[in-house]
């Protein structure tokens, strides 16, 4: 049996920053297992690329959501990363923090040291910001592109729409006024996508104390009684082991987080003796608390030449190619994610509680699931909005004793009241949108269903028969101090457990009001320090 002093299981945004860190200074040596394979890839390192990894297995976990009766009884397909880099090789590259309300929730539900104060210099402390003049603020190793040069210039009517309902306008979304209407950040680099693999991973595989195993899924973790010792996994068909004597990190997601405690032997009691696995800690809160953003677009005919112009055809394609292996700009060096923000949907309201898309294009007539990004041959836009607060809360739990066999996932959608007041609160915000005067200016046609025919219970309709997942799942083993509610505690042990660790976003208390991705980075770093702190 290889030993190493720490095993990190997963190779996604989470386990790539903690393979930097604990590895620095040569005194720890690191075990990262990825599931996937490599991302050396064309259409992983093309930021538009993500049109065509959305759902090809060999970079995807390709996940099915049960049928849920919030959402008229639909499943929901949910792209998790299965390749290194994870979900931020195949994501759509928004940088967005949140507000840092967001996190000063996280410590009045018992996640101590985790409010806004305790976070900014970790989320700082990745971050390299690239000005659209080429100028760089921030030591960080993840750089973050201001694009908004490049951006469609169908934006502006979006903006002024926005100004004339009385929407605040912010220069930076990630910066001191993250609230408002603005131009979203890229996780890019001159073009190319930059995802964590580039600026964690490869650093530390520079070290020579990280050993890097991809295709190598871990089917369970050992334990010697309550203390984590080591892992099994398969890899080439050969089934391997490996132990760890200072700890060992689970970073395999909020999906595959909570469904390999589970198969290890800590979780729901119940669950575990009904699938013959012998429980080592019961802890109903392991699968628990799951909780997703759910957006709905509505799509336009615009009155001029959108990304649609551009991109849609056998010749538009090769013309946007053609640039972008050039010059690494156009279409293809962008994310379809041009502006939007967080804002406050109705005069009073406490904060900002929604989050706006204005994407310069339109795909297959705006249907709710298509894989893959198909521009339609005319002229067009979408508007979409997300209530970035959800109550309902969902659960991840084994379906098997199988590690091959996916999860169980029921996300539980629009279960309160209050979500499905916020699909009309978000829906009426849009409305006003949509008449503004600059709106107005730009749409040619509004597509079906369009808003503006819709009454409150069509509008609701309408969001159960459409409204999607917008892939930010999280909390299914949620931080906290009480170990009734919550799997681990703000050191991110496992309760109850030793040396073993959950770091990724599965232990937000509560999801935050935007894009996953930077806060899971955050969570990485500050983890980082908090289990070196605590030794071997």
């Amino acid at each position: 049996m290889a030993e190493f002093d720490y095993i990190i299981i997963g190779a996604g945004s989470a386990g790539c920053v903690l393979s930097d860190n604990l590895s620095r200074g040569g005194r720890h040596r690191v075990l990262v297992l990825e599931a996937g394979g490599s991302d050396r890839r064309f259409w992983i390192r093309t930021p538009i690329g993500y049109g065509r990894t959305f759902a090809d297995p060999e970079f995807n976990w390709n996940y099915q959501t049960q049928a849920d009766s919030g959402i008229d009884g639909r499943s929901s397909f949910w792209p998790r990363g299965r390749v290194v880099g994870g979900s931020s090789s195949i994501n759509a590259l928004v940088y967005f923090r949140g507000l840092p309300s967001d996190f000063d929730d996280w410590h009045d539900q018992g996640a101590t040291g985790w409010g806004w104060s305790g976070v900014l210099p970790y989320f700082e402390r990745s971050e390299r910001r690239v000005g659209a003049d080429g100028s760089q603020h921030g030591q960080g190793p993840l750089f973050i592109s201001d694009v908004q040069s490049q951006l469609h210039s169908t934006c502006r009517y979006f903006f002024q729409a926005a100004e004339q309902i009385g929407l605040p306008i912010t220069p930076d979304m990630n910066g001191a006024s993250p609230e408002g209407i603005g131009f979203y950040r890229l996780t890019t680099r001159c073009g190319q996508r930059w995802s964590a693999a580039d600026a964690f991973l490869r650093p530390s595989l520079g070290r020579g104390n990280v050993k890097l195993e991809t295709d190598a899924w871990v089917s369970r973790i050992r334990f010697e009684g309550r203390r984590a010792v080591g892992v099994d996994y398969l890899q080439g068909g050969q089934p391997r082991t490996a132990g760890a004597g200072c700890g060992i990190i689970l970073s395999a997601g909020a999906v595959n987080s909570p469904q390999l405690l589970q198969l290890s032997g800590v979780g729901p009691g119940p669950t575990l003796s009904q699938f013959g696995i012998p429980v080592i800690l019961d802890n109903a809160a392991v699968g628990g608390y799951l909780q997703d953003h759910l957006a709905i677009t509505y799509s336009y005919r615009s009155t001029e030449g959108t990304l649609n112009d551009e991109l849609h055809g056998a010749w538009g394609k090769l013309r946007a190619g053609v640039r972008y292996l050039l010059t690494r700009r156009g279409p293809l060096a962008l994310s379809v994610n041009h502006a939007g923000g967080l804002v406050r949907a109705e005069p009073g309201a406490a904060r900002a509680e929604f989050q706006l898309y204005y994407n310069p294009i339109t795909y297959a007539a705006g249907e709710p699931d298509r894989r893959r990004i198909n521009p339609d041959a005319f002229s067009g836009f979408m508007l979409s909005h997300q209530p970035s607060r959800p109550s309902s809360r969902g659960r991840i739990d084994i379906a098997s004793p199988d590690f091959r066999e996916p999860p169980a996932i029921a996300p539980n959608y629009l279960s309160t009241d209050k979500d499905r007041q916020d699909v009309l609160i978000g829906a009426r915000l849009l409305k006003r949108l949509e008449s503004t005067p600059a709106m107005r200016t730009f749409i040619a046609a509004a597509m079906s269903p369009a808003l503006k025919d819709l009454d409150e219970a069509a509008l609701l309709a309408d969001f159960r028969a459409r409204a999607g997942t917008v892939y930010h799942p999280v909390g299914t083993c949620r931080m906290g101090s009480d170990p009734a509610t919550s799997v681990v505690d703000p050191s991110l042990k496992v309760h109850g457990i030793e040396r073993l660790y959950v770091v990724d976003a599965s232990v937000f208390p509560s999801i935050t009001s935007a894009n996953t991705h930077a806060p899971t980075l955050m969570v990485a770093q500050k983890a980082s320090d908090l289990i070196l702190a605590q030794g071997p």
